[in-house]
This record gives structure tokens, C-alpha cells and sequence, in this order.
């Protein structure tokens, strides 16, 4: 039905960038919320940044100002550009995709990319 994949994760510096996609297959794209999530070894999965089928965004307190959620609905993809990286910011992202509104609760989850913010 759907499936998400999620690709551009790789070893950076600090204070480097990085552009995440989160490439959506099957049908309905814009009816759906989208989000980022990522999770360091031995954490809980944890809230990047979502964005609204209507497109309205949000973010995590540790992320604002650095990273944007963006998405191309005729591209059916969603993107996260990260900037100022951190050795915090090293985790396993996952892109999310729930009807409406992502909450990281339920829905369509893709296989991650790891995010590896290093000197």
C-alpha cells in the first residue's frame, strides 16, 4: 500500500550539513502528515520535526532554527535539511507517514538512514 524509504544519511562533521529524503510510493501523498523521527543506540525513537498534510510545521526545541522540514508533493518526498550539526544529532532517522497528522504513534514507517555527526 505504502512504502517509505529514506536515503542522503551519512558521516559528517560538526557544524556540516545534510539533506535527508523520504521518498513515499502508493497513492494519497498530499492526504497525509509527515514526519522525521530518529533514535540513538540505547534511546527511545524521538520527535525531529512534522510537517501537516495542509503543510503547517513543527520542531523539536533541539532542532529549531537548524533543521527545515520540507516536502514536494509532486515529487511525492519529504526532505530534512540539517544544518550546524552536532555530535547530538548522531542517531538512525526515520521518516513517518499517518493520515492528517503525524504523531510517530501509528502509520507508515520506513527503514531509517544513519545520521553520524563526528570529528
Amino acid at each position: 500500500q505504502v512504502q517509505l524509504v529514506e536515503s542522503g544519511g551519512g558521516l559528517v562533521q560538526p557544524g556540516g550539513s545534510l539533506r535527508l529524503s523520504c521518498a513515499f510510493s502508493g497513492s494519497g501523498f498530499r492526504m497525509f502528515g509527515m514526519g522525521w523521527y530518529r533514535q540513538a543506540p540505547g534511546k527511545q525513537r524521538e520527535l525531529v520535526a512534522t510537517i501537516t498534510s495542509s503543510e503547517r510545521t513543527n520542531y523539536a526545541d533541539s532542532v529549531k532554527g537548524r533543521f527545515t522540514i520540507s516536502r514536494d508533493n509532486p515529487k511525492n518526498t519529504l526532505y530534512l535539511q540539517m544544518n550546524s550539526l552536532k555530535p547530538e544529532d548522531t542517531a538512525v532517522y526515520y521518516c513517518n507517514a499517518d493520515l492528517g497528522v503525524s504523531t510517530g504513534k501509528r502509520g507508515y514507517w520506513g527503514q531509517g538512514t544513519q545520521v553520524t555527526v563526528s570529528s
